[in-house]
This record gives C-alpha cells, sequence and structure tokens, in this order.
C-alpha cells in the first residue's frame, strides 16, 4: 500500500527523442532532482543571471553630482551676466557723458535740461531709464538730491549721471544700502562705475 504522500509525489517519465529526463512534480511544476544527485541548493535560492543596469545608489549618486554641477553652473552664469550688464552700464554712461560735454561745448557752457534734450534717452540693462540731474535747474542753492559720497561732499560740480543698477533704487548718499549697487559718474567724468567701488 502507498502512503498518500507517495500517491501525490508520483513521478512521471517524460520521453525526448527517446532520451529519459529529470521527472517533474505534479503539484508543483518543478523540476524534481534526478534520483541519487545530490543538489547544492534548493532551486529558490540559486543565483539569478545577472542583470546589467544601475542600483538605486547609482543613480542617487549621478543626481546628486549633476545637482551640484548645475548649481555652481548657475551661480557662475549669474555672475558673469551681471559683470556683464554693469560694464554696459558703464559703458552708456560713458557715452552720455561724452554727449553731455559735446552739448556744453556747443552751447556756450550751458548743459542740457534733460538727456532726452541731447537724444540719448536711454534704459540701462536693468530696464530702468539713466538718472540725471542737472545742479543748474535745482531751487536756490539746495543740494539735496545731489550726489555724495561717504563725507557728504558731491560728486560732481555741475551734474549728476548715474544706473540706479540691479535693485532700482537709489539715495542721495553712496553710503545707503540702495546706492551701493548703482553705475555712477563722479569727479566730473574721471570715474565711471560701481558705487561700492568708488
Amino acid at each position: 500500500f502507498r502512503t498518500e504522500l507517495e500517491i501525490v509525489r508520483a513521478r512521471v517519465m517524460r520521453a525526448d527523442d527517446g532520451r529519459d529526463s529529470a521527472p517533474y512534480d505534479r503539484v508543483c511544476f518543478c523540476r524534481m532532482p534526478r534520483p541519487g544527485i545530490a543538489r547544492s541548493r534548493p532551486l529558490m535560492y540559486q543565483r539569478r543571471p545577472k542583470i546589467d543596469g544601475w542600483t538605486l545608489l547609482e543613480l542617487l549618486a549621478v543626481i546628486a553630482i549633476f545637482s551640484v554641477l548645475a548649481t555652481v553652473a548657475y551661480g557662475s552664469y549669474s555672475s558673469a551676466v551681471q559683470r556683464t550688464k554693469i560694464t554696459q552700464a558703464t559703458v552708456d554712461i560713458a557715452k552720455i557723458h561724452a554727449a553731455i560735454e559735446k552739448y556744453r561745448l556747443n552751447h556756450h557752457d550751458e548743459l542740457p535740461d534733460s538727456l532726452a534734450e541731447i537724444g540719448l534717452d536711454l534704459k540701462d540693462p536693468w530696464g530702468a531709464p539713466y538718472a540725471y540731474l542737472n545742479f543748474d535747474t535745482l531751487p536756490g542753492n539746495s543740494n539735496g538730491p545731489v550726489r555724495k559720497d561717504h563725507n557728504l561732499v558731491p560728486l560732481n560740480s555741475r551734474y549728476d549721471l548715474y544706473s540706479k543698477g540691479p535693485d532700482g533704487d537709489s539715495r542721495a548718499p553712496l553710503t545707503a544700502k540702495a546706492s551701493r549697487d548703482d553705475i555712477i559718474l563722479a569727479n566730473d567724468g574721471a570715474f565711471i562705475g560701481a558705487a561700492s567701488e568708488y
């Protein structure tokens, strides 16, 4: 008499081209070992073939490296763009200064009342118009809006010409926080550049 386990584990021999192959288990349809051959590991623990690809850790490392590189590149790019805009504003102010001096020579030492009068009503690289102040148009002896250095001495003797810079804000003294990024004309044209460098 056969036990129930023997009945469930009954093996079926399969013939392939007349050769006898290893039997299959009827219940789980997994390949059974041949009788008398010891298997080193059960089927479920056998090593799978290696699949080429990236692990999650490798992908995270690559993403982190690219993030750091992008941050550094963006900072460098922003800095280069800012320097270019400052240079452009300096060139524009020098051009406007030359046009004002030409106007002064042609009009018996008179200065224009506005930049539109000399045809150079330009905007700075940040989109704001260049600021021009003719001291002759100030009421009385007032020098309130006149640009001043750290000793509160006026920067120029006859007129002020400047850009309000990236923040678009400015105050008369250069020591004010809003004025540190302005691009200015000082010493009657001897200095043209950033207020922070004056």
